[in-house]
């Protein structure tokens, strides 16, 4: 029985309460059911507080309707025992069998246990990383590729269609900076007091000569420049592409800057803002009356000199990923990026649109690196920039990728190279590969040993005899994933799947160090062993549904 199948059952128990009280308008599901895993093992498998939350509504004390509940949730097969605590708390203990049931279920269904539709149907944008094509992916751009993938599969896993889309920033003041530092770096002279610096600048430069035709030292210098811009900018971003291939990270889409503005998109944006009466001429300008939708004022969408201001651009996107079909649009923003938020949600608003349903943002706190305990700074301009490669480089794909997604996403990250060189239990990327790697080792052992989940074509699985306390702690923790995914999904918080496989790493340990899959000696294999097989592949299952939702490998070997 998994929390859903508990959480339906008490949500229909609350129904029937309501209807012999004649009360209409209480119908809960399975969502309205909070089931919570008690802290002491010996209060049960289950907590819930339902005869709190349902008690008043219904007219009747929360301790009456938790003793009503009690009598019809022990009719139902599978639950041991319900038990009253303090002011209504229902503690529900379940029959080892009704429990271990879970083990075969989850190898049954294989990959597609914990998956669920809550958002079946809901076409969503998932924009990230959009990392401007003057230099190398940084350490910021690194953990929003991590979490933004990791996110994507997420959400697909409760049955989105979602468009990972990569925002390509072609069109402005930097990458004008860009190309006279590459014609700069060409010509030996000085970079540019705002320009970029570093090794791959050279790099670039170098490139863009080799692929021209000619000879860029005869062209006039503006058209040189523009040779290192068209041409500099495409390798950039070519690079940018096969890190984060790399890296495990594809887009479905790349969007350019620059069709928005040679579309025409810009001046349908403000055209339709416009039919809608929000938009006004002042000082020979074109403004947005964003400060009508929450903004703390107005903001300018054409500037007096009739350049598109920058909010141009951000409104005729989003209005191009409305027009393509994307209810659900998801926006992950760098740090420095929290003064776009009022201006953003005003303007889907003036659209006609409802702020943090149809766009949402996600603001990514810093990243900092440690090397030998001293942090290691960044800085892209002055070419110290700690890049995506740099980090791959040092911990490889699996441990940069899990140790980015691990913690929120709104607070800071500490990436410690020591501790993710580490073969321990205190690098948490090994930890729980090895967890993996060891449930292989397991089912190895177990078959050199005549111990297999079938006998002669039929399973041989007896639920009831996972009876040890380790046993239970595992199996209530492997029911939680579908729970965590659910959450991970509307919270937006890939760590939430990080941090349970850890919970269920250190889970698998302990029942490894005190329950044997294979028999000791001569003794027989009995249907405990068998059983346990099962129940050691039900979790090497789950931590690779997991780690594979985070873009992490599942060794079976380490």
């Amino acid at each position: 029985m998994t929390p859903a199948d508990l959480a339906d059952a008490v949500a229909r128990l609350i129904t029937d309460a309501a209807v012999r009280r004649g009360v209409d308008d209480i119908r809960p599901t399975s969502s309205d059911v909070a089931l919570e895993r008690p802290r002491n093992r010996e209060h049960g498998d289950w907590a819930s507080n339902v005869a709190m939350r349902f008690g008043k509504r219904l007219g009747v004390a929360p301790r009456d309707l938790a003793a009503e509940l009690q009598e019809s949730l022990l009719a139902i097969d599978g639950v041991r025992a319900v038990d009253i605590a303090g002011p209504g708390f229902i503690n529900i203990t379940l029959d080892a069998a009704a429990a271990g049931a879970l083990a075969k279920r989850i190898v049954d269904e294989q990959g597609a246990f914990g998956r669920g539709d809550a958002l079946a149907g809901v076409k969503m944008n998932l924009e990230f990383v959009s990392a401007n094509p003057t230099g190398p992916i940084h350490l910021g751009g690194t953990r929003w590729a991590a979490v933004g993938d990791s996110l994507a599969r997420i959400l697909q896993a409760q049955g989105a269609d979602v468009t990972r889309e990569y925002y390509f920033n072609d069109h402005g003041a930097q990458i004008d900076r860009f190309s006279r530092s590459l014609l700069a770096s060409f010509l030996g002279v000085p970079t540019p007091e705002d320009g970029y610096a570093g090794g791959y600048i050279t790099d670039i430069t170098a490139r863009v000569v080799a692929d021209y035709p000619g000879d860029l030292s005869s062209l006039p210098r503006d058209e040189a420049q523009e040779v290192f811009r068209a041409v500099g900018v495409e390798l950039m971003f070519g690079d940018i592409r096969a890190q984060l291939h790399e890296f495990g990270v594809d887009f479905d889409v790349y969007f350019h800057e620059n069709h928005l503005h040679d579309s025409g998109a810009v001046e349908r944006a403000v055209a339709r803002l416009r039919e809608q009466g929000h938009i006004y001429e002042k000082d020979g300008a074109i403004w947005l009356r964003t400060s009508d939708f929450g903004d703390d004022r107005d903001r300018v969408v054409i500037k007096s000199d009739g350049d598109a201001a920058y909010i141009a651009g951000d409104l005729a996107y989003y209005l191009d990923k409305r027009e393509r079909g994307f209810e659900r649009n998801l926006i992950m923003l760098g740090a420095d990026h929290h003064g776009y938020i009022g201006r953003l949600m005003a303007a889907v608003a003036a659209f006609g649109d409802t702020p943090w349903v149809n766009l949402e943002i996600l603001i990514g706190q810093l990243v900092n690196l440690v090397k030998d305990g001293v942090p290691v700074r960044m800085s892209k301009r002055a070419g110290t920039v700690v890049t995506m490669e740099d980090l791959v480089d040092a911990v490889g794909v699996d441990a940069a990728r899990y140790s980015l997604v691990r913690s929120s996403t709104d607070s800071q990250v500490d990436i410690d190279l020591d501790l993710l060189t580490k073969r321990s239990n205190d690098n948490p990327v090994y930890y729980v590969q090895y967890a993996h790697a060891r449930t292989q080792a397991v089912g190895r052992n177990a078959a050199a040993s005549g111990v297999a989940r079938e006998v002669g074509g039929e399973a041989v699985f007896a639920p009831e005899l996972l009876e040890h306390e380790t046993e239970s702690i595992l199996l209530g923790v492997l029911q939680e994933f579908p729970r965590i995914l659910a959450q991970a999904s509307e919270l937006r918080e890939p760590h939430r799947v990080a941090r349970y496989l850890e919970e269920l790493a250190g889970s698998y340990h302990r029942w490894y160090d005190n329950c044997r899959v294979i028999p000791q000696g001569d003794d027989p294999v009995t249907a405990v062993h068998n059983t346990r097989l099962w129940l050691n592949d039900a979790v090497a299952q789950v931590l690779r549904s997991g780690l594979g939702l985070l873009g992490v490998s599942a060794p079976e070997r380490m």
